[in-house]
This record gives structure tokens, sequence and C-alpha cells, in this order.
């Protein structure tokens, strides 16, 4: 599909921008200071914003507007950050570093970021309830909230990620592999263009749509990701190379190589391409984000 490359930057850029103000807005450093510095170290350490653009690009391709997205859009993003904060713990990858920059538990300590990552947890929420504009009803923000709740918690991240640390050193099915691929990472997706969807005013088919692209696109998404820690340096990746096999973490790699890794990536981004066309959405961002995994590495 076509795109027109520039005014892709330049979307995405305006976004990131919108994204970035209003988290610092959001979140401001008082008693006691240790732990909201810590949050913001994490929430201000870089990264592509990419679960919030998709947010405020849904909600304005559906609507014409972006603004009432914003809360929920930097919301997500609390969360995605959580994610983050936490996957990096001793306890879980034990990561030294995150985005270039050291992860939130060498920065500060192990305490602190478990701390950290728990008051974002909360945040989020109240940031969705308090910051949305009164123009939206009661009745989405409600709807919002649950989907937040269940990507947040074990029909979200949280079972994508004790079955990813269960499967260390196994050999699993691709059964378990997806459900890993689903849960870990395309549920925060989908909770991304859901909230579009509902602060877009989507219709059904819509809906419907919008969940198939966000499930097949964080599928595509992790095997992307799997495929970098194999091939992306230090510098490209902001943090440490080959950490998966490092530590025998079960990936679409690991269990099919790269080759044929590439080869799903580029049927996964396929059927995305053919839910854009089929259902007339008008979007740079989301040809932008799925030529932007094929053009890297396929």
């Amino acid at each position: 599909m076509k795109i027109n490359k520039e005014l892709y930057k330049k979307e995405l850029d305006f976004y990131k921008k919108i994204t970035e103000e209003k988290l610092e807005e959001y979140v401001e450093i008082k008693y006691p200071e240790k732990i909201y510095k810590s949050i913001k170290y994490s929430l201000n350490a870089g990264g592509k914003r990419l679960r919030p653009i998709i947010t405020l690009e849904v909600c304005k391709m559906l609507s014409g507007s972006y603004e009432q997205a914003i809360p929920t859009a930097c919301a997500i993003e609390m969360l995605h950050t959580q994610s983050l904060i936490h996957d990096d713990l001793p306890c879980m990858d034990n990561d030294d570093y995150r985005r270039g920059k050291l992860t939130n538990h060498k920065a500060f300590s192990e305490s602190t970021a478990v701390l950290a990552g728990d008051a974002l947890l909360s945040y989020a929420p109240m940031i969705i309830i308090d910051k949305t504009p009164k123009t939206v009803s009661y009745e989405k923000i409600v709807q919002i909230i649950r989907e937040y709740c269940i990507a947040a918690g074990t029909e979200g991240i949280i079972s994508g990620q004790i079955v990813d640390i269960e499967s260390e050193n196994k050999i699993i099915s691709s059964e378990t592999l997806d459900f890993i691929h689903e849960y870990k990472t395309a549920k925060l997706f989908l909770l991304a263009f859901k909230s579009g969807a509902i602060l877009g005013n989507a219709g059904e088919n819509q809906c419907e749509a919008l969940e198939k692209f966000a499930k097949y696109y964080g599928h595509a998404f992790q095997i992307y990701d799997d495929i970098l820690d194999e091939i992306a340096t230090f510098e490209e990746l902001g943090k440490t190379p080959g950490k998966d096999a490092n530590t025998h973490k079960a990936t679409y790699t690991s269990i099919y190589g790269i080759d044929n890794a590439r080869k799903e990536i580029k049927r996964l981004s396929d059927i995305c391409y053919d839910i854009i066309e089929t259902n007339n959405f008008q979007s740079n961002i989301l040809i932008g984000i799925i030529s932007d995994m094929t053009e890297r590495v396929c």
C-alpha cells in the first residue's frame, strides 16, 4: 500500500510531542520525591510512543478529532512503562538497560522500581477519569477503564508474562507461543486500538476490524522484536542484544528460525494491509507502522 512518508513522519512526531508534553504535565514531582522521580525517569526515557500514537490516530481517523483521547493515550503509555519497569527486574528478565539508559532498578533500587511500577498501574486510570473531557460520557470512560483492567491483569500482560517465564528452557507448542505473543504483546495494542475506537465513536464493524488488526499486528510486532534481539546492536535496541538466546527464552526465531520469522511477519502484515483496504481506513500511520517493520527486517 502507498504511504506518504513525509506526512507519516510529521504525524508521528506530532502525536509523540503531544504525548510527552501531557505526560510531563500529568506527573508532577512532589513528596515523597523519590517515587515521583523514579516514575518520571522511566516515563521520560524515550521510546517510539507507539501505543498512544495508535490511540490518538484511531480516534482522529474515525471522528476527525484526537483531543478527547489524549488522557487515555497517556494512560496506556503509563501502563506500557509499568510493564517495562517490572519486566526488567532481576526476578523477571534482569536487564540493566532500557532505551539506552540504566533500567529503573539500576538507576534507583529494586524496591523503588517495584513501587514505581505499582504507582503507574493505579495512576493511569486516575488520569483517564480526571482528565478526559466532560464531553465524553461516563459510559465510555467506564468502557475504557474496563479495557484497561483487562489488558493490565490476568486477561492480558500478566498471563503473557507468567507463561513466558515458565517457558524458558523448554520446548513449547505453537499454541503456547501464540498465547505468549497475544497476551504479552497484542493485548496492549488491542487496548490502544479499542480505546481509540470507543472515543472515536466507531461502529460495530469498524470495532471488529480494528480488533483483528490489533491482534495480527501485535503478533507481528513480537516476532519483529524477536528478530531484532538477534540481529540489532545495543545502539539500535537501547538494551542488551542476544538476551533472549542467553536466557533460553522461547521465541519465534528460536523455534522457527529467522527466515521463517520474516515470512510470518510478511504474512501477518499482508492481513493488516487487507483490513485497512477492506474497511477503507484512511491512515498513513496504520500503513506506516506495518511498513516500518517489514522494511527493517524482511
